[in-house]
């Protein structure tokens, strides 16, 4: 799998493609057994399929995000964030030049929940005259792949560098997974102040979650409920501006 899309400019004008995908991840933690990479990996890996099944203009991933609840967790270094401001800002220009170019439809697919700017960025669309933003997948859409890929947690429960996320990787990039990931669970699924003090007073280990619950088959089957679910945001993201 290619990390960032080949398509020419050739290509894209064939294409001629009326909705965009940005990838939106992180630079963070995952824990020892997954790279700090990992969301925008899977931002990318969903990304890339939708793309494929829908004939959609697929743009290279923004790979450092809003990650600041990351920061300081002991020994585990290397999480880098920009301001929700500045994540906003790139995302609108973004956006901005889509629309020079006639594509008035984005969908953003974001791979990290401390993204929340993502969710204001979209609702200042829906004033627009003329253009639309999906944030995709939201918490429904992996409740609901959550289930069809048979996972035992829930994503409340499984937050971080857990059974959702590793089970994607060892589907598409098993080689990225470190082999201590069966020991790695850490349970915490009450936190009531993670906003205020970020992930350090419930996880040691960067975890939170069952990683050991992964499997490749899960994985896949995330993705095609991915797939066969974006249909119906697509269909709503297309219609008229009112």
């Amino acid at each position: 799998m290619y990390l960032l899309p080949t398509i020419t400019a050739a290509d894209a004008q064939r294409l001629n493609a009326d909705v965009a995908l940005l990838p939106v991840g992180s630079f963070e933690q995952h824990g020892a057994c997954l790279p700090l990479a990992t969301d925008s990996l899977i931002a990318h890996i969903i990304a890339t399929r939708l793309a494929d099944a829908y004939g959609l203009l697929l743009l290279p991933p923004i790979t450092i995000s809003c990650s600041h609840e990351h920061e300081g967790l002991p020994g585990l270094a290397g999480t880098v964030s920009i301001r929700a401001t500045t994540l906003s800002a790139v995302v609108t220009d973004i956006a901005d030049s889509l629309e020079r170019q006639g594509i008035q439809r984005l969908a953003i697919i974001n791979g990290h929940g401390g993204n929340y700017v993502l969710s204001h960025v979209a609702q200042e669309a829906s004033v627009s005259p003329s253009r639309r933003i999906l944030l995709y997948p939201g918490s429904g859409a992996w409740d609901r792949a959550r289930k069809a890929a048979g996972c035992d947690l829930a994503a409340h429960q499984d937050m971080h560098a857990g059974e959702g996320e590793t089970s994607i990787l060892l589907h598409a990039l098993p080689e990225l997974v470190g082999e201590g990931y069966r020991g790695a669970d850490h349970r915490a699924d009450i936190r009531p102040d993670l906003l205020l003090h970020g992930m350090r007073p419930y996880t040691n280990t960067g975890v939170i979650g069952e990683p050991s619950k992964a499997s490749a088959e899960k994985g896949a089957a995330l993705l095609r409920e991915f797939e066969r679910d974006f249909g119906d945001r697509l269909a709503e993201l297309r219609k008229p501006t009112f």
